[in-house]
């Protein structure tokens, strides 16, 4: 494992132990539940990346949907996704480096991951990619980025951005199929609500 990839992992690690989750909200979102409630094909191959505690995931699961993937790149959120749900198939928990992940998905579920990453324009240019890498053709993007100024602070989680910023990443990669204001995030989380495409 690279140093930086060791650094942050136990970045993460860290922050689970000591208990710094403030984006966690201790159930799925409900633009997020809203959106699998409309889904009809179980068999969906679905990935949930940089997925911590992976509500949606459960949720999901519980639901129908078995080709459901978790991944982290920390062991502690998917040791305690276990614990919760002792029947969720082990090989379906991927404790690993999104940017170098190498299977396919009809769906990548985003939420709260994009703007977990310190935001340096390589990184931001590579998670557009690596996203587009990882879906069939047709495959869907769908999930929730945050709708606030990024601020010059590189330490001070999450990282926010805007549309126009958002969409200069993905627009080389995806179609658009909306990506507005979210109406339904919980209170006080400005968040855009996202169905991308790839091209």
């Amino acid at each position: 494992m690279k140093t930086e990839d060791l650094e942050t992992k136990n970045y993460w690690t860290q922050r689970y132990k000591e208990e710094r989750t403030g984006w966690d909200i201790g159930h799925p979102s409900a633009p997020l539940k809203t959106y699998f409630d409309q889904l009809k094909d179980k068999e969906l191959t679905i990935l949930i990346p940089g997925a911590g505690n992976a509500y949606e995931a459960e949720y999901l699961y519980n639901n129908g949907f078995k080709n459901v993937y978790v991944m982290d790149i920390s062991k502690s959120p998917l040791e305690a996704f276990k614990k919760r749900n002792p029947t969720f198939p082990e090989s379906q928990l991927i404790q690993g480096d999104f940017f170098t992940h190498n299977s396919k998905y009809d769906l990548i579920i985003e939420q709260t991951f994009f703007c977990s990453f310190p935001p340096l324009e390589d990184t931001r240019k590579a998670y557009a990619k690596q996203m587009a890498n990882l879906l069939n053709t047709n495959g869907k993007l769908v999930g929730l980025w945050f709708d606030f100024p990024l601020t010059e602070d590189l330490e001070k989680r999450p990282f926010g951005g805007d549309k126009t910023v958002y969409l200069s990443y993905l627009k080389p990669y995806f179609k658009i199929k909306t990506f507005e204001t979210c109406y339904n995030s919980i209170p006080n989380r400005n968040e855009l609500f996202g169905i991308f495409i790839k091209q």
